[in-house]
């Protein structure tokens, strides 16, 4: 089933409409025709999951879980336009896939479902891709040598003495020139999870000077988790456990309780998120009274017992309970 033949522009040297397009130009433009609106939309909006040819083999998806849909291993008897649409309209629960209503209109959430349906799904098209001449990729072919590491073909991490010598070169080049956007292919040790480093603050831009928040200029990606909760009705503990935290605390947990302050980000391990269910799961008024007085083993957070009142502790975990997670009950 083929609605529509861009085979000769592929002869001319691609899809008319590559991925450097001009989307909003072409997807509005009702003389264009429709399958290539179709693509344009599915260039700037659905490529970044589901890839230029429709595969999911992208970096996102490989950090997806579930992985996006590969559209060309689909039936499309069995996956239906309308569960299609309904999809792209709505999103899927419990998947990366969102709703696309705010971005897209009715119309052109049919232009792209049945773009595709034809070139994915039917006709099995390569659609087209990133390294094309058009988009400042020309003769990519001379850079084959890199290739099996970017396909994962072979393990970024494998030995010099595994590899013959023009693989040695090809990792080379990988390392040097691909990973930026390939990241690390395929590796036989995956290591550690990736986790983001505290180097330095403020960025540059800011400026002591500014009436916004440094969390509003994004001077610093630190700044956002420098803001205390806002609470009007705060009762009198409450409020002396709002000072208590603010002065003291705020200094490693960050006055939104976050711990993805600039300091709290320097420690190993992170301090604890008070706003995180998983983080506090479990936790009860007396676990984080016994947590504040004795201090956690191999963690940074002291004993506070020596320094705090019993009243100052009760003050601090009902701040804590109503600015940023309800504890359990006991």
């Amino acid at each position: 089933m083929l609605l529509y033949d861009p085979s000769e522009q592929i002869k001319q040297g691609g899809p008319i409409l590559a991925a450097h397009s001009d989307y909003p130009s072409i997807a509005e433009n009702e003389s264009v025709p429709a399958y290539e609106r179709g693509r344009a939309i599915y260039n700037y909006r659905c490529y970044f999951c589901h890839a230029y040819s429709g595969d999911a083999v992208t970096q996102a998806a490989a950090f997806l879980d579930p992985k996006p849909r590969n559209f060309r291993t689909s039936d499309p008897l069995k996956l239906t336009k309308e569960k299609m649409l309904e999809v792209v309209s709505l999103g899927k629960p419990d998947t990366a896939m969102k709703s696309f209503d705010a971005w897209l209109t009715p119309d052109e959430i049919e232009l792209v479902v049945e773009f595709v349906r034809q070139e994915f799904m039917f006709n099995k098209r390569e659609n087209t891709r990133y390294h094309t001449a058009l988009n400042g990729w020309a003769d990519h072919d001379r850079y084959a040598i890199a290739f099996p590491f970017a396909t994962g073909e072979l393990p970024t991490d494998s030995l010099e003495e595994e590899l013959t010598e023009q693989q040695r070169a090809g990792l080379k080049l990988f390392m040097e020139s691909c990973v930026a956007c390939h990241d690390r292919g395929r590796v036989k040790n995956e290591g550690d999870a990736w986790v983001p480093k505290a180097v330095s603050y403020p960025r540059n831009g800011y400026s002591h000077r500014s009436t916004r928040p440094d969390a509003v200029s994004e001077a610093s990606v630190f700044g956002r988790h420098d803001i205390k909760p806002k609470i009007d009705d705060l009762s009198e503990q409450e409020a002396q456990g709002e000072k208590l935290f603010q002065d003291g605390c705020a200094f490693c947990h960050g006055m939104a309780g976050t711990g993805k302050n600039w300091i709290g980000s320097f420690l190993e391990p992170l301090p604890r998120d008070l706003t995180d269910p998983e983080q506090m799961a479990g936790m009860t008024p007396s676990r984080l009274t016994k947590a504040i007085e004795n201090g956690v083993i191999n963690t940074k957070m002291p004993a506070w017992k020596s320094v705090l009142t019993s009243e100052q502790i009760a003050a601090l975990v009902a701040y804590i309970d109503r600015a940023f997670y309800p504890l359990e009950k006991e």
